[in-house]
């Protein structure tokens, strides 16, 4: 199908410390590349776990243990199985060395980026700090240096974050994912019409693409023959 001038609009609600919601991204990507079609993305922020401390003290499957209410046993398990799904789509997840931590100021910063255009790159590179490299994304010095790395300046970065310019915009976010009955991540919203929950496989992502494309196009000869 021949793409369209004008994008597919594509909003994500996403927690930047949520595992499906990398895996989802890049299965969306791939289900992009695949269909050859303009796409534009907006990432919206959503906390799965709000109360969690900036600073928690103790490894990630002891809280994940907590937060589930499941075993530590059990917590490891998971981690190890959706590393291994991580690791399909070229992600290479480190539970060993990631540092649990509230994302709210992560979610601040993906705003940051949002008003200066740049808010995609901003947001691959919380979450690849995050699962990979076992940077801490809940303190504002290295949210300020992660930030810098993309060629944010870092004063600013920090000026913002410290000051909550963009904590409403979050919040907004979170709201608005409520009102629309979003309960959990990644949620993908296609044309403001078509909700796909979770971290579908390409095919999934491309065939909705595709469905919408197709109904643009005939909305748009409808328009001309004036039916």
């Amino acid at each position: 199908m021949t793409a369209s001038s004008e994008p597919i609009k594509v909003d994500i609600w996403s927690d930047i410390a949520c595992p499906w919601c990398f895996i989802g991204k890049r299965k969306f990507e791939a289900a992009v590349a695949a269909s050859g079609l303009a796409v534009e993305v907006e990432f919206h922020s959503f906390e799965l776990s709000p109360t969690t401390p900036a600073e928690f003290r103790g490894r990630h499957h002891e809280f994940l243990a907590g937060h589930a209410g499941v075993s530590l046993e059990q917590a490891a398990a998971m981690g190890e199985r959706v590393t291994v799904l991580a690791a399909a789509v070229g992600l290479r997840f480190d539970y060993d060395r990631l540092q649990t931590t509230n994302t709210v100021l992560a979610h601040q910063l993906v705003h940051y980026a949002k008003a200066r255009g740049r808010q995609p790159e901003m947001k691959e590179r919380l979450m690849k700090a995050y699962f990979e490299e076992g940077r801490h994304v809940g303190r504002i010095p290295e949210l300020a240096d992660l930030a810098a790395e993309i060629g944010f300046d870092r004063d600013e970065v920090v000026r913002s974050l410290e000051s909550g310019e963009y904590l409403a915009d979050v919040r907004a976010d979170v709201a608005l994912a409520g009102g629309l009955g979003i309960r959990g991540v990644p949620f993908f919203v296609l044309d403001g019409k078509y909700g796909i929950s979770g971290a579908q496989e390409p095919a999934t992502f491309a065939d909705a693409l595709e469905q919408v494309a197709t109904e643009r196009l005939a909305a748009s000869a409808s328009h001309v023959s004036g039916v």
